[in-house]
């Protein structure tokens, strides 16, 4: 089975003491205007994609046995002001909500959890990083996060991402339309221009709309295909495999 929900309780009791390492992964994004043509959960879409694929890579592997959780779609978005459909929550919020989720499971013996996030406004990565520290060292977990905007990880990753002209544009878009193309209004997406603003170089208190991006996207969806998508989704499986092979060593 991939999804930890579908088990019964007798099955996550013999998790535990099973022969192979449980690493349980958490989907975490935002619900979040991406454009005028993708979804408003691209973000949780994206991670529950490379949570569903490496778990399936990993299905008979002798060593760990890897459950995916139900996501948390919900983050920090700030820069998403002024905009229909964003739906945000505090730091505060998601940290006890991340921690509560973690420490429950931490409870069960199940130390082994993996944050896989694909929402990179910077006050919401500080919010999981500073989770996974409180659930390691006040809880006892082996709590990690997969944190792709790292030199080690986003080197591997598309020109655009590294740019950091990644929201709604050509990075996330060919992900949508490899996994769910129904989504995306490829008509729209077609004539959208390339918005040249960069989220790297982006003003901590500034939004979307202080940064130039007016219809809240930036660089260029017009480029984006499910070939390059299934390509990133690849190789966002092969960083996440890793992840989970060394957090089942520890």
């Amino acid at each position: 089975m991939t999804y930890f929900a579908d088990l019964s309780s007798p099955q996550v009791a013999a998790l535990a003491s099973g022969e192979r390492v449980p690493v349980l992964l958490l989907p975490v994004g935002a619900i979040e205007p991406h454009g005028p043509h993708a979804p408003l959960g691209t973000d949780p879409l994206i991670s529950r994609g490379m949570c569903e694929r490496a778990a399936e890579r990993l299905a008979a592997d002798d060593d760990v046995h890897v459950l995916v959780l139900p996501e948390v779609p919900y983050g920090v978005t700030r820069f998403a002001a002024g905009f229909a459909g964003g739906i945000h929550i505090g730091e505060e919020t998601l940290h006890s909500l991340l921690v509560d989720i973690g420490a429950a499971l931490i409870g069960q013996r199940l130390r082994r959890i993996l944050l896989v996030n694909n929402h990179f406004e910077p006050a919401h990565l500080v919010t999981l990083r500073r989770a996974v520290e409180t659930l390691n060292f006040a809880y006892g977990g082996r709590v990690a996060l997969l944190d792709l905007v790292r030199r080690r990880h986003a080197q591997r990753l598309t020109e655009e991402f590294r740019s950091g002209e990644c929201h709604a544009g050509r990075y996330e878009t060919s992900l949508v339309l490899a996994d769910r193309p129904e989504l995306v209004d490829q008509a729209v997406m077609r004539e959208l221009p390339h918005v040249p603003v960069s989220l790297a170089a982006a003003p901590g208190d500034g939004g979307f709309l202080e940064m130039g991006m007016t219809e809240a996207y930036c660089g260029a969806p017009a480029e984006a295909t499910a070939e390059e998508g299934d390509a990133t989704f690849s190789t966002l499986t092969d960083l996440l495999v890793e992840a989970i092979r060394e957090l089942a060593r520890e």
